[in-house]
């Protein structure tokens, strides 16, 4: 057993190149935002119709082939199939600037969708096999800011290359890269020895595999890991929708360009997000050690500060104060990610880990993903023959209320880990 895994050169190769993947990933998902106009301009589709593109195309496949192949990834190699699941994404992105109608684009998505299954559980499994608990929070963090770092990816050569070249000429830039690198992890990274930074003694199940209606009823009898997947899936469905429909938001409301979009939602929720999601896993480690669910809860009291602050960046025609006002939530929002990928790895057995976080996926990206962005666009064609371009930031801010249900949840799931630290002492 190696004890100081996380500092080897193995853990820190493998986590960079799995923050590569990652935020590959994000790009090619978030590009389609600042790309939405554009799009619905050449195939003359409806919001409801961009919502479903944005959302469901992906989020059914991506959600639901999750599950099996993180059976896989839990019994076999976990590197190659991030490898070959990375691949397939980057074709399919690639691809899909070639689509030549919506039923078509609509097919590429669904493709990438597929290929995206499987890279996150498996990234997740191996990390927590890399990383030890006290310092899970932080590495799954590094590997969440692959988020806003590839909406920063996304949104800057989307609305860059959109602008000057075409939309399909920025699928292209940003699908094909994924090829190379799925040949540098092919070569790089390396596999760990499941429960590699654990205490063996304390884990005898390493080696024992579980079923996955074992996996199922694990996670939704486990009081905190039951809140954590309510919270996390909640918090999805806002998350997917503003990040969706705020680049619309900008140029319908405010004429902004794409470039200009890109530019905005790059600094502004990339760099913001990027640092957010960091600090947000050193307080969760800092606050844990402290105290049982403690950094969890903190989750909960930022999320409800962020709303008041989302629903005036809404409200105000003054592009400047908008700006202003999406300041917090962009720095914020993110906050929940690395610990929450961290307390679902550390929460289950080592041989469900791969397939706990695709659960946990599959509820995010099924519900979070799906019906998110499709709510805004409903709520959006409802009210566009009375409000006009105003429809779209009213469905925006109704959904950002919605954000206390999920808070409610974070804080559950932060009573029921102290809860459980005081049994068992």
């Amino acid at each position: 057993m190696q004890h100081a895994a996380d500092s080897s050169n193995n853990a820190r190769n493998a986590l960079a190149l799995l923050f590569c993947a990652y935020a590959l990933s994000i790009t090619d998902r978030m590009i389609l935002s600042v790309l939405f106009e554009p799009i619905r301009l050449e195939f003359g589709a409806s919001d409801t119709q961009m919502g479903l593109l944005g959302g469901l195309s992906f989020a059914l496949f991506y959600a639901t082939l999750g599950l099996p192949i993180a059976r896989l990834a839990d019994r076999h190699q976990r590197r190659l199939i991030i490898v070959f699941s990375l691949a397939l994404f980057s074709l399919m992105t690639a691809m899909s600037g070639l689509a030549t109608s919506f039923l078509l684009l609509f097919l590429f998505r669904i493709g990438v969708g597929i290929g995206e299954a499987g890279v996150n559980p498996a990234s997740q499994s191996i990390i927590a096999d890399y990383y030890p608990e006290q310092r899970r929070g932080m590495a799954m963090s590094v590997l969440a800011v692959g988020a806003p770092v590839g909406m920063i990816t996304g949104f800057l050569v989307g609305g860059t290359v959109s602008e000057y070249y075409g939309w399909r000429a920025a699928l292209y830039a940003v699908g094909l890269p994924g090829l190379v690198l799925a040949a540098l992890m092919f070569l790089l990274l390396r596999e760990p020895v499941r429960g590699n930074s654990e205490d063996q003694t304390t884990h005898p199940d390493a080696q024992k595999s579980v079923s996955f209606l074992d996996s199922v009823k694990f996670m939704a009898t486990h009081p905190a890991m039951r809140q954590l997947i309510i919270a996390s899936t909640l918090t999805g469905m806002g998350a997917y929708a503003a990040s969706t429909w705020i680049p619309a938001f900008f140029i319908r409301v405010h004429a902004l360009s794409q470039s200009q979009v890109g530019l905005l939602m790059a600094l502004l929720f990339g760099g913001l997000g990027a640092a957010g999601t960091l600090i947000g896993g050193k307080l969760f480690d800092r606050l844990s050690l402290k105290a049982p669910g403690l950094g969890v809860r903190m989750i909960a009291i930022v999320q409800l500060m962020t709303i008041p602050f989302a629903l005036a960046a809404y409200s105000f025609d003054s592009l400047p104060l908008a700006i202003g006002f999406f300041i917090v939530p962009a720095f914020a929002g993110n906050f929940f990610l690395g610990p929450s990928l961290a307390v679902i790895q550390t929460l289950a057995p080592l041989r469900m880990r791969a397939t706990a976080a695709a659960i946990k996926m599959f509820c995010l990206n099924l519900v979070g993903m799906s019906l998110g962005p499709l709510f805004v666009g409903l709520i959006s064609d409802a009210l566009m023959p009375t409000y006009g371009v105003q429809s779209l930031p009213i469905a925006l801010g109704t959904l950002s209320i919605f954000g206390v249900w999920p808070a409610l949840h974070f804080w559950l799931c932060g009573r029921a880990l102290q809860r459980a630290a005081t049994q068992e002492n």
